[in-house]
C-alpha cells in the first residue's frame, strides 16, 4: 500500500434517466424524504416484497462487480448497476435521495461510505465498495460489499476479509428479545482483535417502505441503543472497519466520507428480517 495516491473528486457524467414506467420513491425531486411513521415490524406481504427488492439489489451489485478491474471508472460501475435495475423494473434508491446524483455509491480505498461515481479510474491494488439499493413494489432492499481490484496487498485483503466476517458474526447474534446493541458489541469485539477502528457516526438502519426508517443499528458497543429486537423487524447491518482511526472528514460534495488519517477502510452490508430463531438475509442474489 506504500505510495498509494489519495483520491480526489472526478468529473460527473450527465444524469442517468429512469423509464417513466418505473415507480419512484416519494423523496425523488424533494430535498428530503418524508418522515417515516410506520412500524419497524413488517407484515408478511411487505417482507415478501422486500425479498424481491433485496434480490435485485444483490444481483445489480454482482453485475457491477464483474467489471471491476484496473482502468475501469467508477462511473462505469454506476452505469451497469443503473441499467440492470431499470431493466428489471426497479428504481435505484440512491438516485435523487437527498440530492445524491448517482445510482449506487462507489467508495474506494480511504472512502468510508457515500462515494459518488465519477471519472475516477480504478487502479491495480485498489479496494472498492459498491453500495446498491433497489426500490420496487413500494419497498427497498439495500446491500454493499468491498471488492479487490487487481493485485491487492495483504493488509488490505485481510481488512476486507475480516470486515465481511464481522458482518457474518453480527447477523448470527440477531435474536428476538435481545437488545440491538448486541450487534455492535459483536462487531467491535471482533475488530479490536486486529486493532481496527470501527466507524461510529454511520450506522445500519431500519428499512422497508422507507429507505431509512429512523431505527439506528450501531456497529460499536453502545449502551444507549437498547431497542429490543422483535420478530418481523427489518433493518440493515453494515459495519465499516478501518486500518486506523474511526475519525473522518467530509468532502465538499457533502457526501464523500474519508478516514481522517486517510488509511483504508472496508464495509459489508445486508438487509435482514428477524425470524423467530434469528435472521433471514433478504439481499442474496
Amino acid at each position: 500500500m506504500s505510495g498509494q495516491s489519495l483520491l480526489v473528486p472526478g468529473e460527473l457524467s450527465p444524469h442517468r434517466a429512469v423509464p417513466g414506467s418505473i415507480r419512484r420513491p416519494e423523496y425523488v425531486g424533494k430535498p428530503a424524504p418524508a418522515p417515516y411513521t410506520g412500524p419497524e415490524v413488517q407484515d408478511a406481504d411487505t417482507i415478501e416484497r422486500m425479498r424481491i427488492a433485496g434480490r435485485l439489489a444483490a444481483q445489480a451489485m454482482e453485475e457491477a462487480a464483474k467489471i471491476i478491474a484496473p482502468g475501469v471508472t467508477t462511473d462505469e460501475l454506476d452505469r451497469v448497476a443503473h441499467e440492470f435495475l431499470c431493466d428489471h423494473g426497479a428504481y435505484p434508491s440512491t438516485l435523487g435521495y437527498r440530492g445524491f446524483p448517482k445510482s449506487l455509491c462507489t467508495s474506494v480505498n480511504e472512502v468510508i461510505c457515500h462515494g459518488i461515481p465519477d471519472s475516477t479510474v480504478l487502479k491495480d491494488g485498489d479496494i472498492v465498495n459498491l453500495d446498491v439499493t433497489a426500490y420496487i413494489g413500494g419497498v427497498h432492499g439495500d446491500n454493499n460489499a468491498t471488492y479487490l481490484c487487481g493485485d491487492v496487498d495483504e493488509e488490505s485483503r485481510l481488512l476486507v476479509e475480516r470486515t465481511r466476517e464481522s458482518l457474518n458474526r453480527a447477523i448470527k447474534a440477531v435474536r428476538p428479545g435481545r437488545q440491538i446493541n448486541i450487534i455492535g458489541r459483536v462487531i467491535e469485539s471482533y475488530a479490536k482483535r486486529f486493532g481496527y477502528g470501527v466507524v461510529r457516526d454511520f450506522t445500519g438502519h431500519g428499512i422497508s417502505t422507507a429507505f431509512h426508517s429512523g431505527l439506528i443499528v450501531p456497529h460499536y458497543d453502545s449502551p444507549h441503543h437498547t431497542t429490543v429486537i422483535k420478530t418481523g423487524m427489518t433493518f440493515t447491518i453494515e459495519p465499516m472497519l478501518t486500518l486506523g482511526s474511526h475519525d473522518y472528514d467530509l468532502w465538499d460534495d457533502g457526501w464523500t466520507v474519508v478516514t481522517k488519517d486517510r488509511k483504508r477502510t472496508a464495509q459489508f452490508e445486508h438487509t435482514l428480517v428477524v425470524t423467530e430463531t434469528g435472521a433471514e438475509i433478504l439481499t442474496l442474489p
